[in-house]
């Protein structure tokens, strides 16, 4: 596929595979927001002419989309899909604009996840870097996802509009960080009052028709985040919340409407080709059924897999239904017509393709570069310390690694043992680690700074694990603790079925889980030992989590009703530090800590 750059004025090849924002508010005070978003913009002109289409009646309108880009502002930790090197906001960047070389109107759209979760250049500026990358290359409109919501509403608000950080202030204090450029919407988040943090929606006229864009994430937020940030704010069901809107923009003249969704599901089997739509499952379907029929696009993410589906609604007219991966590595182009005489949608001409970001293909964008230029410097003087080394890759489960938190994983048990060291003044007896709190793999060979084989880095420890979450040991009978190895088996409807929960050395289970049609439907917790003795199901143990499970986060709801009184075991990414450093060089754990049953 060839396309011409607008942005360096040369025509270049990109084979993409195809197939396959005013300051800080003061602390506690929350300024909600109940109207729609301005539109700032695009990257179309807006005349109202027509184009290629029935004399001038039908306007194309091209969305170039992605999900889940979790601040991979550099691409070395972006990844692969299907063994090539894909992904990056560098490429990411190159890649938006080839494909919108040659559209009159085009927006850039986004299905949340854009911070959070990150590796360390970005995470340990608190995603500054990463708006910054996303200003830089276009971003229009993106819905909210759990992880904007991972250092609380304010945090939030803050990266909307701007401002130095209330803890670490600001890092250019000649240059203080702005804000985005884009919107976020949060449509499905309200208080008590029924207000949104940010704009519930966000309209933009291509041409004289207007198009609307309602931006949510999954109702289950809350139960991935930690509680104390978003005290106060409730995480409604999407498809009721969506719904709710449309007559609200059909009063405004809407009536060409997509939804930007933070939740997904995914295809059989996994990744699937990244423009296939085979076997679709998870709670995307779901809310495609709920959801009314003037919708008329689901840009959606959360689950890290690609998909493009066309799915009926409930009158059974065919409904675009995307997700793009994650990190950058894919874009979903998808072509809109316009219709002026009635203002909707043609979706009979309408059409979806999902691109791989094929990085050999691509020049990186000089934009996305001088953001990486700007916080190399102050990355390299934090990130590069060595903290401790490694005998051989610690990697998470499932192929490729991180694909699959159902499984038991090295990095896991890792985590847990560092927790389960760093508490041992608590009195712990055990640690039990969440799955998506391990961000990436440990990596034996020496990264591209050049630190050396088997050396792990600050940067490398903070990319690995970054939420800066606190750990904490309570005491819990031995009941409670098969509850919660019970509860690794997630309530119908789940994006992923199964999480398996990291465990500490010493500590072993039996384990027999039924996983029918992407649902986990029975499991059965036996045989579990402490140190070579049977758990005891009357007994006090004391336990280590951090503070996200501590409070229910993923489902883990018995651990949220603990009552006793709670030991503050420090931050974990020190406790990670420090066990490295201890032990060093340290091997990857044994998986043998949960017997799978057939």
């Amino acid at each position: 596929m060839h396309v011409s750059s607008a942005r360096s004025g040369r025509s270049r090849t990109l084979r993409l595979l195809t197939g396959g924002a005013a300051a800080l508010l003061a602390a506690g005070v929350l300024s909600a927001t109940t109207g729609p978003a301005d539109a700032k913009g695009g990257h179309g002109r807006d005349k109202d002419r027509g184009h290629g289409h029935g004399y001038g009646r039908l306007v194309d309108l091209q969305l170039l989309a992605f999900n889940d880009y979790h601040g991979h502002v550099e691409s070395d930790a972006a990844g692969q899909v299907a063994g090539v090197d894909a992904g990056g906001g560098e490429y990411l960047s190159s890649a938006l604009s080839e494909l919108r070389a040659g559209h009159k109107n085009s927006l850039t759209v986004a299905a949340g996840d854009l911070i959070g979760g990150s590796p360390a250049f970005s995470g340990l500026f608190h995603d500054e870097p990463s708006v910054e990358s996303l200003n830089a290359m276009g971003l229009d409109v993106s819905s909210v996802g759990n992880h904007e919501f991972d250092e609380g509403v304010t945090e939030l608000l803050r990266m909307q509009e701007g401002g130095c950080h209330p803890v670490d202030g600001c890092y250019f204090p000649e240059d203080p960080y702005a804000g985005a450029d884009f919107n976020w919407l949060a449509a499905n988040v309200k208080n008590d009052r029924g207000r949104t943090p940010l704009p519930p929606y966000w309209i933009k006229r291509v041409q004289g028709v207007k198009v609307g864009f309602i931006g949510m994430t999954l109702e289950a937020t809350d139960t991935l985040v930690a509680a104390s940030g978003i005290e106060g704010w409730s995480f409604l069901d999407e498809a009721e919340t969506a719904n709710k809107l449309v007559p609200k923009l059909k009063r405004k003249g809407v009536r060409a409407i997509v939804v930007l969704l933070h939740e997904g599901g995914s295809q059989i089997p996994p990744p699937g080709d990244v423009d296939a739509c085979v076997g679709i499952s998870g709670p995307v379907v779901d809310i495609n059924n709920a959801l009314s029929p003037a919708i008329d696009v689901m840009i959606t993410g959360h689950t890290h897999l690609p998909y493009n589906c066309t799915l009926p609604d409930p009158r059974g007219k065919p409904r675009i239904v995307t997700s793009a991966y994650s990190f950058g590595r894919v874009v979903s182009e998808v072509n809109l017509v316009l219709d002026k005489r009635t203002r909707d949608i043609r979706r009979d001409l309408s059409s979806a393709t999902n691109h791989t970001v094929v990085r050999a293909d691509l020049t990186p964008d000089p934009a996305i570069t001088a953001v990486i230029d700007k916080w190399q410097p102050l990355y390299d003087a934090a990130g590069n310390t060595p903290v401790g080394t490694i005998t051989a890759d610690i990697n998470r489960g499932g192929v490729p690694t991180g694909s699959d938190r159902g499984v038991e994983s090295p990095a896991g048990n890792l985590v847990a043992d560092a927790q389960l060291w760093a508490t041992s003044s608590n009195g712990a007896d055990l640690a039990l680690m969440n799955p998506g709190g391990v961000r990436s793999d440990l990596t034996y060979a020496s990264s591209p700074a050049g630190e050396g084989d088997g050396v792990v880095t600050f940067g490398e420890a903070f990319t690995f694990q970054p939420f800066g979450n606190s750990l904490i040991t309570y005491d819990m009978t031995g009941a409670q603790i098969i509850s919660v190895l019970e509860e690794q088996c997630q309530p119908i409807g789940s994006s992923r079925p199964f999480l398996s929960l990291g465990v500490s050395e010493g500590f072993t289970y039996d384990l027999s889980a039924t996983i029918e049609a992407g649902n986990c439907t029975a499991v059965s917790v036996t045989n579990v030992q402490l140190n070579g003795a049977p758990l005891d199901p009357g007994a006090t143990y004391q336990v280590t989590v951090n503070n996200f499970l501590a409070d229910g986060g993923d489902n883990f709801t018995t651990l949220g009703t603990i009552t006793s009184p709670r030991l503050d075991g420090g931050n974990d990414l020190t406790a990670l530090i420090g066990y490295l450093g201890t032990f060093s060089p340290v091997a990857p754990p044994s998986t043998d800590r949960v017997n799978e049953l057939p």
